[in-house]
């Protein structure tokens, strides 16, 4: 039987990639500072797998997070879901 490998993301490269590509829109740390894009600290690590690979493959369609997951690794997705899961978010009155 093939055994599926899983990878295990590493917050400390996610912080890194994170600083170059997503603290622009979703803040440094995940908790942006613009209600226009999402919170990303604080959500199931599972939760940003999920929708970076749908971004990824179509099934989510917004271009310009399309543009910016397209070049991801595997490895990179799983260590910025390590990373932005492991960071506290913040509640923000709407």
């Amino acid at each position: 039987l093939p055994v599926l490998a899983s990878a295990a993301g590493d917050p400390v490269a996610g912080q890194q990639k994170a600083a170059q590509v997503c603290a622009a829109c979703h803040g440094a740390d995940g908790n942006s500072s613009n209600g226009q894009f999402p919170n990303l600290a604080g959500q199931y690590e599972d939760y940003l797998i999920h929708a970076l690979q749908a971004y990824q493959n179509g099934q989510r369609k917004n271009p310009v997070m399309t543009g910016m997951a397209q070049p991801l690794t595997a490895q990179e997705i799983h260590d910025l879901a390590a990373y932005f899961s492991s960071q506290k978010g913040l509640r923000v009155a709407r």
